[in-house]
């Protein structure tokens, strides 16, 4: 009895091993697999930071999964990290989105309003494409009607929402949640099989990037 425990002992040794050295293999990320290089490197905004952008749409389910890790993770970025969301716009209809989330920004109310907005749409299932269901929804979130409107269609919000599209374009996007580093690697929730493989894959790409800079 106590060789069979010895020998099943071994065995599970040697499974856990071997697991552990599958798990380690799964650590290194793999171009065209966990991230993709941007055809075009784009310019940064962030200084001597590592930008990191999430790209996203309000009504994209996988955006909205992925979100919560996003926030978490933004509670522990590291210093030499900056963030910022960006608003993607593949078709006419994503406009309004875009249009909130700018108009929301222009009024201080992005940290209060940005998980509502989300909330709203795939968790009380309202329709906040269409303009006046939008409009009413925010008075009820205690925003004055007439000053969000004005946010929502002023001119600097449509500069915004013209900046978006043009960026969903030189970025490549293909599909959201899209996070792009440093200008130059994107992953998505799509390469990643769950949320939390698009968080591990964005941690090795900001380490990716810091190893680079520190050989130039």
């Amino acid at each position: 009895m106590n060789s069979f425990r010895l020998l099943a002992a071994v065995v599970l040794l040697l499974a856990g091993i071997s697991v552990a050295g599958i798990s380690a293999a799964r650590a290194e990320i793999v171009e065209g697999s966990d991230y993709i290089v941007l055809p075009r490197p784009q310019p940064t905004d962030s200084g001597k930071n590592i930008e990191v952008i999430e790209f996203f749409w309000y009504g994209c389910p996988h955006c909205y999964e992925l979100h919560p890790r996003i926030k978490a993770w933004l509670k522990q970025m590291p210093k030499d990290v900056s963030f910022r969301y960006v608003p993607a716009i593949f078709r006419a209809n994503w406009a309004t989105g875009a249009k909130t989330f700018y108009a929301l920004e222009a009024l201080g109310e992005t940290d209060r309003l940005h998980d509502k907005v989300y909330n709203a749409i795939h968790r009380d299932k309202i329709d906040l494409s269409k303009e006046e269901v939008l409009f009413d929804w925010m008075a009820k979130q205690g925003i004055d009607r007439q000053k969000f409107i004005d946010a929502y269609n002023s001119f600097s919000v449509q500069n915004q929402v013209t900046r978006s599209t043009r960026m969903s374009k030189d970025y490549s996007l293909t599909g959201v949640p899209a996070v792009v580093v440093d200008g130059r690697y994107m992953t998505s929730g799509r390469m990643g099989s769950t949320p939390e493989d698009t968080i591990k894959t964005l941690d090795e790409l900001i380490e990716k990037v810091r190893k680079e800079r520190t050989k130039k």
